[in-house]
């Protein structure tokens, strides 16, 4: 069968350079979000010179009453500082079912905890943890859920740890100040059974909430039981729980060694944690405020002076807070800037 000519010299194959030049519109979209992102790998460093400047009078006088310190008892506060990042790192990872890069995975934590000083109840460091986690490929309702487990085993595993202290040093406690009064205890279990009752009058009258928040009980329930069983995500979700409130009250136990607060360890450390449980349930940015004035009261229920309680405090507050806070906001700046938040 004779082939028919074609009607013309075939057309050559398009070349690269001779596609059309892209929309003018998808242009400005991406010069609008290099813009952005520039814009937020400089807001954290804004954020800190803003806050620096409103509470500059706290900075001074923590670094005045630092100058008499002993230096090494700081530095071994710095040094449990640091270890804090590591043990928050670890119950991040023993949240979630996905094995995460470990680097990666310190360093969102040490921007977490440099976001958690700007925004209350810890929203900034969740903000940062949930960015990541979906930058590492986890879906978000199962990020979201492993936040709800961060924060419930981080509060129950305090718990066992004063109820240790109780048993095993007693000599630490205060015998006056153990438990609250009664109006206290009151106030306390109100507020832990209004929180399912709030929750429940609220599905109750928005219906559209039921199915996510049915979604996301249902996500909750089948990770955290699936991670009891895996020892790889348990230890490290439990251990690390545990160990994070003794670093900070190690923290406390080294400055207020510094400063010779007349306590001994066990003291120290259990007044940082009758004083965290104590405030641990009002928002504010880092714990800033409530766990401060908790603290110094503790500390004076204690008999130390009250200057040498409040001086402790500041020098707590400069080793967790002003000191980590700008390495912080540099790593979670150049995290953006990576694209791993």
């Amino acid at each position: 069968m004779p082939l028919l000519p074609l009607d013309g010299p075939a057309s050559p194959l398009p070349h690269a350079d001779d596609r059309p030049p892209p929309p003018a519109s998808a242009a400005r979209r991406a010069l609008g979000s290099a813009t952005a992102r520039h814009a937020l790998t400089l807001l954290p460093l804004l954020l800190l010179a803003v806050w620096a400047a409103l509470d500059w009078n706290a900075v001074r006088d923590g670094a005045a009453r630092l100058t008499t310190a002993d230096p090494w008892w700081l530095l071994s506060g710095l040094v449990f500082t640091c270890l804090g990042w590591v043990a928050a790192a670890c119950v991040r990872q023993g949240a979630v079912p996905d094995r995460l890069p470990k680097g990666l995975l310190l360093a969102s934590q040490i921007a977490a905890g440099a976001a958690n000083h700007l925004l209350p109840a810890s929203i900034g460091a969740h903000a940062v943890t949930v960015r990541f986690l979906l930058r590492q490929g986890v879906p978000l309702p199962r990020a979201t859920t492993s936040i709800a487990l961060y924060s419930l085993v981080r509060a129950v595993a305090k718990i066992p740890l004063l109820i240790v202290f109780l048993l095993a040093a007693p000599t630490a406690v205060p015998p006056v100040t153990v438990l609250p009064d009664g109006r206290t205890l009151v106030l306390a279990v109100g507020g832990v059974l209004l929180v399912p009752v709030a929750a429940a009058v609220v599905l109750a009258l928005v219906r559209p909430l039921r199915r996510p928040a049915r979604d996301f009980v249902r996500t909750a329930l089948t990770d955290a039981r699936h991670l009891h069983t895996r020892p790889g995500r348990l230890l490290p979700l439990w251990g690390g729980a545990m160990a994070a409130p003794l670093l900070q009250a190690c923290v406390v136990a080294s400055v207020g060694t510094a400063l010779g607060v007349p306590l001994s360890w066990p003291q120290l450390v259990f007044a940082f944690l009758a004083a965290g449980a104590a405030a641990g349930a009002v928002p504010a940015p880092g714990g800033i405020g409530p766990i401060d004035a908790a603290l110094v009261l503790t500390l004076a229920g204690y008999g130390t002076p009250l200057a040498l309680a409040t001086a402790t405090v500041i020098g707590y507050r400069v080793l967790t807070v002003w000191l980590p806070l700008l390495p912080g906001m540099l790593v979670l700046s150049a995290l953006v800037q990576r694209k791993a938040l």
